[in-house]
């Protein structure tokens, strides 16, 4: 696995980087307010942070790999800052938690673990198709008690539900998701049990350190 920092001098404009606590709890509420050092990432510099000589690769599965149609996406691997695994996608969950995601796989072993983003011009935000399922990834806002705005892989097109802003952090060489359907940043449940144990919600106000926090590896050829 390459892990060799890669440099966005030439992808996105200097600035003054500060680093949230890396230990701290997540602060829910909202709208999500964007500290220093992070900044809005669109299509063309995703792909050149995630397809470089530096950038991180998957750590596959022996004799598994991700193969996906998709041409005009990245096709990517999510890991938790926080617990260091990675997302899947839980398509043999029953309703009402069919396909949430949750970082709980300690590599890549296929479709699972696999994420088609997204990138629209119009909007400035991207869209997370699971590999798994082939079905966009959706806030649930409606939903009540701790299963409130979990993300879950169950919609056909893309709405409200199902943008998400993505920003990278140079200094952290971290990346963190928020939600235009209620302003709050994507987290990683470390602290629950049960089915939903590490699952993504957006619920966070900030990005308050490694809960909200993940590395992105490229699953391209």
């Amino acid at each position: 696995m390459v892990s060799v920092f890669l440099s966005l001098s030439a992808v996105l404009a200097a600035s003054v980087l500060t680093s949230p606590a890396a230990g701290a709890a997540p602060r829910t509420g909202g709208p999500g307010a964007v500290p220093g050092g992070w900044t809005a990432v669109d299509g063309p510099g995703l792909a050149r942070l995630t397809e470089g000589a530096g950038a991180r690769r998957a750590p596959s599965a022996a004799g598994d790999g991700v193969s996906a149609a998709a041409v005009t996406t990245e096709l990517l691997a999510v890991q938790s800052a926080r617990n260091a695994r990675f997302v899947a996608t839980e398509v043999n969950y029953a309703a009402p938690n069919t396909g949430a995601l949750r970082a709980r796989s300690l590599e890549v072993g296929g479709a699972w673990e696999g994420f088609a983003f997204e990138f629209d011009d119009a909007s400035g935000t991207f869209a997370m198709k699971s590999l798994a399922n082939n079905r966009y990834v959706a806030v649930e806002k409606n939903y009540t008690g701790t299963a409130q705005n979990v993300l879950r892989a169950r919609s056909t097109s893309v709405g409200g539900w199902e943008r998400f802003v993505l920003y990278y952090n140079e200094s952290l060489d971290r990346w963190a998701l928020q939600s235009t359907l209620n302003g709050l940043f994507v987290a990683m449940e470390n602290g629950y049990t049960g089915s939903l144990q590490y699952a993504l919600r957006a619920r966070s106000a900030e990005i308050t350190g490694s809960w909200e926090e993940f590395a992105l590896y490229d699953l391209g050829a």
